[in-house]
């Protein structure tokens, strides 16, 4: 069998308002631990993904983590920019015609803005590929366990990941998973991939924190397409 990967699963840049990390230390970072792919779900925007494959198509996967109107979406294998501020119903449509594999971030994380009612992903769970099982960023296990039942209530498959937003956190949770080439190969790859997870330290959301103002104040810059 040939050797698996090592994948990451859910990362930002600065693309996203919360994340100042450029596609130069991701490099970087991957390399010294060893990361062989990385999918890069900025917030409500692909661009910066489908900017970075330009410069390391052997090492990203265009994703993007869009906040719908009742919680948010992870999409890999994204063509396009998908805009936030739609149903959950439109979102996964305007996915489903790019030939995107769909996740849910995060889902019963109810410490953000981007977690789930129960009733709304109810609604919608047979219309998407995974939920994400174990995201490095929830500040206990329980949310993470819930989302695993969860999964396998409904027969799906699960997706880790880091949600990286600093560099020491690219990395934290990621799936070992057979080599792919395109969303298929990904799709049966996840069957029997398995999870490497650790919870990243509550501090790193101080430094999303720093990011946003650091914006909002005019100190850096999201870049433009």
């Amino acid at each position: 069998m040939t050797e698996a990967w090592n994948v990451e699963l859910h990362s930002h840049t600065y693309w996203s308002t919360d994340c100042m990390v450029k596609f130069e230390t991701i490099m970087r970072v991957c390399e010294e631990r060893g990361i062989d792919r990385i999918a890069i779900t900025d917030h409500n925007t692909a661009d910066g993904a489908l900017a970075f494959q330009k410069i390391a198509p052997e090492l990203v996967i265009v994703g993007e983590e869009i906040f719908t109107t009742q919680g948010e979406l992870l999409a890999f294998f994204v063509q396009e920019t998908i805009p936030k501020g739609l149903t959950p119903e439109e979102t996964i449509k305007r996915l489903r015609d790019q030939g995107a594999f769909i996740s849910v971030s995060h889902p019963f994380d109810q410490y953000r803005k981007g977690a789930w009612r129960k009733a709304d992903l109810d609604r919608i769970i047979d219309r998407v590929d995974a939920i994400e099982t174990f995201n490095a960023r929830c500040l206990s296990m329980n949310e993470n366990a819930l989302a695993q039942d969860y999964a396998a209530e409904h027969n799906l498959c699960g997706t880790t990941g880091s949600d990286a937003h600093t560099p020491v956190e690219y990395g934290t949770a990621t799936q070992r998973m057979q080599p792919f080439s395109n969303v298929e190969e990904f799709r049966a790859s996840l069957q029997t991939a398995e999870p490497v997870t650790k919870l990243s330290s509550p501090s790193v959301h101080f430094n999303s924190t720093l990011a946003k103002w650091s914006r909002k104040l005019g100190f850096s810059k999201r870049p433009r397409p």
